[in-house]
C-alpha cells in the first residue's frame, strides 16, 4: 500500500469510530493527535497510553497523542471528524485545517445538511477541501484488523486518493468516489432503514420482512438521494447497499437495535437514555421525512418510523400501514 508514514491526522471525536479510526492511522505510522472536549478523558488516556474501544482496553502507539484544544490540529494534512451531527455546528466555527474528512453518518440539526454541506455553505469550507469517508464498517472489526472496505468521496480526486492513500492497509481497502454527497446520504439515510429492519425482527416476521425492507429500504434511499443531487449508482456501492446490508442485519447496529427495542414496545426516551452511544437514525428521521415533502418524494418508510418513535402508533400498526398501502409499480 502506498501510506505516507509522514502524514499528520487529527481525528475530532473519540468515541468507538473515532478511537478506531486514530488508533488505525497510528498503526500505520501517520502522526495522529485525537481530540476530545472530555478533559479527564483526555488526561486519563494520556496517563495509561490506552484507549477503550468497542468494549476492550487497546494499547497505543506513540504515535498517537490526545489533547482538548482544537488548536493542536491545525497543522495537520487532514481532519477527521468523527463527531455525532448535532455536535458540527458547536465545533466547525472553531476548527481550522487544511483539509476536512468527515466520518459522520447524520443530518445537522439546526439545517438538515449533510456535514459536507453545512461545512462549505455555513463554514465556507472549499469543496475541494472536503471528503467524507463511509461504507460498512465496524469499529470492533477495524481494531482487530479484519478486512474492511470503505469508500473516500470528495469533489477532488487529488483529495481522496490522498485520503485512501493515507488509510488504506491489508486489512482496510478504500475505494474513491467523486459523488461525496451520495456517499454521505448513502451512510446516512441507512440509518432510517435499520430501524425498520430491527423493529420488523422484533415482531418475528422473519429473513422474508428483513428482505423486504432492505430492499424496499435501498430504493427509498436512492430515490430521495437523487432529488437531492447525488448519483444513483453511489447508492448501489459500499456507502449505500454495502452498509445498508451490515446495518440492517447485525446486532452491533446501534439503529438496529433501537428499532428491536421499540418493536418491543419500548419508549423512544428510554432506548435512548440506556443505548450509551448515538444512533444518528433518531435525529436524521424527522429531517429526511421533511425533505422528503420538500422534494415531492415518498418515504413510506422514514414517515412510519418517524409516526412509530413519536408514539403516534403502535408497531405493528407500522406493519399493517406498509403493507396496506395502494398497490404500484415496483420502480
Amino acid at each position: 500500500m502506498n501510506n505516507h508514514p509522514t502524514t499528520k491526522i487529527a481525528v475530532v471525536g473519540l468515541g468507538a469510530w473515532g478511537s478506531a479510526l486514530a488508533l488505525h492511522c497510528a498503526r500505520l505510522g501517520c502522526a495522529v493527535t485525537g481530540w476530545s472536549r472530555d478533559v479527564k478523558f483526555v488526561n486519563d488516556v494520556a496517563t495509561s497510553r490506552a484507549l477503550r474501544v468497542a468494549g476492550q482496553v487497546v494499547h497505543i502507539p506513540d504515535s498517537l497523542k490526545v489533547t482538548s484544544n482544537l488548536a493542536d490540529l491545525s497543522d495537520a494534512d487532514f481532519t477527521i471528524i468523527a463527531l455525532p451531527a448535532r455536535a458540527w455546528g458547536e465545533v466547525l466555527p472553531t476548527l481550522t485545517t487544511k483539509a476536512l474528512v468527515s466520518a459522520t453518518k447524520g443530518l445537522e440539526k439546526d439545517t438538515a445538511l449533510t456535514p459536507l454541506t453545512f461545512a462549505h455553505e455555513r463554514c465556507g469550507y472549499a469543496k475541494d477541501s472536503l471528503a467524507v469517508i463511509s461504507g460498512p464498517s465496524f469499529a470492533s472489526d477495524l481494531v482487530a484488523g479484519r478486512p474492511i472496505s470503505i469508500v473516500a468521496g470528495s469533489t477532488s480526486s487529488t483529495l481522496a486518493t490522498h485520503i485512501a492513500n493515507a488509510l488504506s492497509s491489508p486489512s482496510l481497502r478504500v475505494y474513491t468516489s467523486h459523488d461525496p454527497l451520495g456517499v454521505e446520504l448513502g451512510g446516512i439515510l441507512k440509518n432510517i432503514i435499520a430501524i425498520v429492519a430491527g423493529v420488523s425482527d422484533s415482531l418475528g416476521y422473519g429473513p422474508s420482512a428483513r428482505a423486504a425492507v432492505i430492499s424496499r429500504g435501498l430504493y427509498e434511499m436512492t430515490t430521495l438521494a437523487v432529488a437531492l443531487g447525488a448519483e444513483e449508482k453511489t447508492l448501489t456501492g459500499l456507502s449505500g447497499l454495502g452498509d445498508l446490508i451490515m446495518t440492517a442485519t447485525e446486532d452491533q447496529s446501534r439503529n438496529r437495535t433501537v428499532g428491536v427495542r421499540l418493536g418491543k414496545g419500548e419508549k423512544l426516551s428510554d432506548v435512548i437514555a440506556s443505548l450509551g452511544a448515538t444512533a444518528e437514525g433518531v435525529s436524521s428521521a424527522p429531517l429526511v421525512l421533511s425533505l422528503g415533502k420538500k422534494h415531492g418524494i415518498a418515504t413510506p418508510l422514514t414517515e412510519q418510523v418517524v409516526r412509530l418513535m413519536n408514539g403516534d402508533i403502535r408497531a405493528t400498526d407500522m406493519a399493517h400501514a406498509l403493507m396496506t398501502r395502494p398497490l404500484k409499480s415496483e420502480f
